[in-house]
């Protein structure tokens, strides 16, 4: 079973906001085995849209359509509709109460002809009935294919998909069973996790596909199944995901699903009743940044120094000025002295380093632009590794933020 997804509206064209209803759609049909086989973001023009509408038609069950339903003359989304179903617009008297109940209970302003307006609807379609806003989502059906028109507003069209539309297509079409299952990996690129499973992947069983989604510092892995029994998909994804797993050992981070690695870092300190401090170079104290984010940090983390510049390590971190001329500052043994003077400096069991080459240029520093050092000290040991992330200033930054994150875990789990 497929559907089609359809954005009117010419912000999302000129890139004035983001179509995020289209992703969470697409995520609420998925999980009750409907495929989505395009999704397309088209003008507020009569024309635009009705071809969108003609084209989807000829491939999907289910048209699900957003924006346009407005108030103003630039939402043209009824009226073309009507175009397009040979229809008229009637006035809703539920629609109309609605509308006239919102204006006096929250807006305290007079109600004018065109939010009267929002109370008219197709004559052919079903009302679906929108409590957060005025304009009402609307439900046509025609030779077996069903079209949902639903307001832009995000939070009003998430609670129509949620309350109303998921059920009836529930109700109303037999389905496939989809089932995801997403396993993460650190520390290894897609073309090497494609070598080591290319057996795997070449002897999939038909109903199920293996892709990879690769990011910054990561690649997911993402096994789907299709067929028409749950148990029999479920069993055929998981017998993969684990195969997966035994080929690729502890290159798994965890499962989709499963909580950020800065959120399990947080855990196990709190747990081990640890606390972290970070000093920062490279990584302009986004490492701090993406650990001050979880609620409850201040129990296990003390503080950083963000050391962007040369002197700042010698002032504040108290980096030896002979270190930074024998080794550069951008070096294993200043990430060391950076870490170390860190953790007594802040008295914490843990302290993590950044010091690298994000570029455009070299800086203070002969090293290449990419170079990387990371360095995380324990209450025991001292850990120190060199990457090359690159030559792209914000991904050799986000590699770095990673990697720390998956050497501070590893040196934590040691505990």
């Amino acid at each position: 079973m497929f559907a089609e997804i359809i954005t009117i509206g010419d912000e999302i064209l000129i890139g004035q906001i983001i179509d995020t209803n289209s992703a969470f759609i697409a995520q609420e049909l998925n999980k009750i085995g409907v495929s989505v086989y395009q999704i397309t973001s088209v003008q507020d023009e009569r024309l635009h849209i009705k071809e969108a509408l003609r084209e989807a038609e000829a491939r999907a069950d289910v048209i699900i359509m957003t924006g346009g339903l407005g108030p103003t003359k630039d939402d043209i989304t009824k009226h073309t509709l009507c175009e397009y179903f040979n229809d008229t617009l009637v006035e809703s008297k539920e629609v109309l109460t609605h509308v006239e109940g919102i204006f006096k209970k929250h807006l305290g302003v007079p109600l004018l002809q065109v939010n009267k307006n929002q109370a008219l609807v197709l004559s052919k379609a079903e009302v679906l009935h929108n409590e957060f806003g005025t304009a009402p989502g609307m439900w046509v059906k025609r030779e077996g294919k069903v079209f949902i028109s639903l307001p832009g507003v995000p939070f009003e069209m998430k609670n129509l998909i949620g309350k109303t539309v998921i059920p009836r297509i529930i109700n109303e079409f037999k389905r496939p069973y989809i089932v995801h299952k997403t396993i993460i990996t650190y520390g290894i690129g897609e073309s090497a996790l494609a070598d080591k499973l290319s057996s795997i992947e070449d002897n999939l069983p038909a109903a199920v596909k293996l892709a990879y989604l690769p990011s910054l510092g990561s690649v997911r892995l993402r096994l789907t199944g299709k067929g028409s029994s749950s148990e029999e998909v479920n069993a055929l994804v998981n017998a993969e995901a684990v195969k997966i797993r035994k080929a690729l050992g502890d290159l798994i981070y965890g499962d989709e699903g499963d909580e950020p690695v800065e959120v399990v870092i947080a855990k196990l300190l709190t747990k081990k009743g640890y606390t972290l401090g970070t000093a920062e170079s490279c990584t302009g104290g986004r490492i701090a940044q993406q650990i001050t984010k979880i609620p409850g940090a201040s129990a296990y983390f003390k503080g950083s120094v963000v050391s962007y510049a040369t002197q700042t390590k010698i002032d504040v971190l108290n980096v030896s000025p002979e270190t930074i001329d024998r080794f550069s500052v951008v070096s294993a043994e200043v990430a060391v002295e950076m870490a170390t003077n860190l953790k007594n400096l802040l008295k914490t069991d843990f302290a993590i380093a950044t010091t690298g080459n994000a570029g455009p240029t070299k800086g203070d520093s002969d090293a290449e632009v990419g170079t990387v050092f990371i360095a995380v000290v324990s209450p025991n040991a001292t850990v120190v590794e060199r990457f090359l992330m690159g030559s792209q200033r914000e991904r050799i930054v986000q590699k770095a933020v990673n990697k720390a994150f998956e050497m501070l875990q590893k040196e934590i789990l040691k505990f």
